[in-house]
């Protein structure tokens, strides 16, 4: 899969809701502010569909940043260390389209889940979050960690929100040649 919305494959058996993943790429999401979690198997395409629902608003001028959770964790936590930490907010908070990959990886501590809140606390209701997670929604709470900063983190992130939840076998594994013990001459 590509990651532009006219390189969207369709015929992988992913389990995709089609008619709703069009009406995210016509625009549904941005006008109203939308959430987007996109849970399934490892390499199901869940990565390349939400940068292909951030491709059309770039095209449009729209500003759109594409991070993995750990990254964004980190980088909040050197903002914080030296000095930077309300600017990377800021810049955050303006972003139209916001991609997060690879959610629910590893428990959070608590500085991170707190960073995490403030994050979507300043985009809640300003724009679009889309997030993807090879963890199916119902374990979102436990890997966030603390009870009550989790309801506070998934009510501004899950609530409200158009959710894609994708299934099938990896894209890797169908590829030729990578699953084969065949050694090359």
């Amino acid at each position: 899969m590509g990651t532009a919305a006219e390189d969207t494959d369709y015929r992988h058996e992913s389990g995709l809701d089609k008619a709703l993943y069009q009406r995210l790429l016509a625009g549904l999401r941005l006008q109203e502010k939308q959430k987007g979690p996109l849970t399934g198997p490892t390499d199901v395409g869940k990565t390349s569909l939400a940068c292909a629902l951030a491709h059309p608003d770039c095209r449009m001028g729209r500003s759109a940043y594409y991070v993995r959770l750990a990254r964004l964790l980190d980088e909040l936590s050197i903002g914080r260390a030296d000095g930077r930490y309300m600017k990377l907010l800021k810049q955050l908070a303006k972003i139209d389209v916001l991609v997060i990959d690879d959610w629910g990886l590893a428990v959070l501590d608590d500085a991170h889940r707190r960073d995490l809140l403030e994050v979507l606390d300043d985009r809640h209701g300003s724009g679009s979050t889309i997030v993807t997670s090879q963890l199916p929604i119902e374990h979102w709470h436990a890997t966030i960690g603390d009870a009550t900063l989790a309801d506070a983190i998934l009510d501004r992130l899950v609530h409200n929100a158009h959710q894609l939840n994708l299934k099938g076998d990896s894209l890797r594994k169908k590829r030729v040649g990578l699953t084969s013990t065949a050694r090359p001459e």
